[in-house]
């Protein structure tokens, strides 16, 4: 007979088969009345206590090392971010407020996403609440994305040897130039970005693959191009990790877009994308990215809606 503890540990265990990422100092930054809704962090963890989560299924992200960082960033800019030396023209760009605590933020979530990828490689999958800050580039940020996580994330595993090749699978409803310029050159990162093509960023550097959607496309063209791509790009480029930015954005009813998909759908998205790499046993890391409906519950909904879908396929697979 099982011991009573164990069972329990054993129960905990199937219902959340893999970490969270996660941290209070999430709320750190006050950027005033804006449409990033920094709350909704804070309101996705206290949802998934509710939900039965425990605090041991929460790991804490640190913020990382300097020499992550360089990886992807270059020193004059990381030195300005430090320094509070951003011209007017780059704080535009970046259209948040810079203030120390920004700085905090930013880099806690390169070190949460860091964290998570380490997890998925030893789990199978792996939740960071937060992240997928994709605008940002080498010398500078853009679109509220300060350090690009994605990035500094996939070099360092790289870098480390525990993985020869990732992808990134965007699927927030702007394409993720960040990502795709730091990228474009490399071999062994695969980049696959979904996105509304007439809406931010106006110039979009090339993935491996971008896949453009117009105003009012709805359920029926999204889910029949992420269908035509997958599993077809896991099984051409066989990565060994997944980057999946589960953006909420591409949702009907956000303020920043205009596709007409809706929340099932969005939970279908959820599911090939993540369900298609675990079946091949290839591990994910999922990162919330975007999402700014004009009720922020409906954002945590889409976003708690892929940690569902996400406990179900890992169960499966665990």
């Amino acid at each position: 007979m099982v011991p009573l503890i164990n069972m329990s540990k054993l129960f905990w265990k199937k219902r959340f088969p893999f970490k969270f990422v996660y941290s209070d100092k999430y709320w750190i930054v006050d950027i005033g009345e804006h449409v990033f809704p920094v709350e909704k962090y804070r309101l996705v963890y206290e949802k998934l206590l509710h939900m039965g989560a425990k605090r041991e299924n929460f790991l804490t992200p640190q913020p990382p090392k300097e020499e992550d960082l360089f990886l992807v960033h270059t020193p004059k800019y990381l030195k300005k971010l430090k320094t509070g030396a951003l011209s007017h023209s780059e704080i535009l760009t970046l259209e948040l407020p810079y203030s120390p605590e920004l700085l905090e933020f930013a880099l806690l979530f390169v070190g949460g996403t860091i964290l998570a990828a380490e997890r998925a490689l030893e789990d199978g999958l792996a939740v960071h609440i937060g992240g997928g800050f994709h605008h940002a580039f080498p010398d500078h940020g853009e679109g509220f994305c300060v350090l690009n996580d994605v990035a500094v994330s996939l070099e360092k595993v790289k870098q480390e040897g525990k993985v020869q090749k990732a992808m990134v699978v965007d699927c927030d409803l702007h394409q993720g130039n960040g990502t795709a310029f730091i990228f474009s050159k490399k071999d062994y990162a695969f980049t696959f970005s979904m996105h509304q093509m007439d809406l931010y960023p106006a110039q979009k550097p090339s993935s491996s693959l971008d896949v453009g959607l117009w105003s009012g496309d709805g359920d029926k063209e999204y889910l029949e191009e992420l269908r035509l791509n997958f599993p077809r790009l896991y099984q051409e480029f066989q990565p060994d990790l997944v980057f999946y930015l589960a953006g909420a954005d591409p949702y009907e009813k956000d303020q920043l877009g205009s596709l007409r998909v809706t929340i099932e759908s969005l939970k279908e998205r959820d599911r090939i994308v993540i369900e298609e790499a675990r079946k091949l046993h290839i591990p994910v890391v999922i990162l919330f990215a975007g999402g700014y409906a004009h009720s922020v519950s409906d954002t945590v909904s889409i976003h708690l809606n892929t940690i569902k879908v996400a406990q179900k396929i890992q169960g499966k697979y665990f």
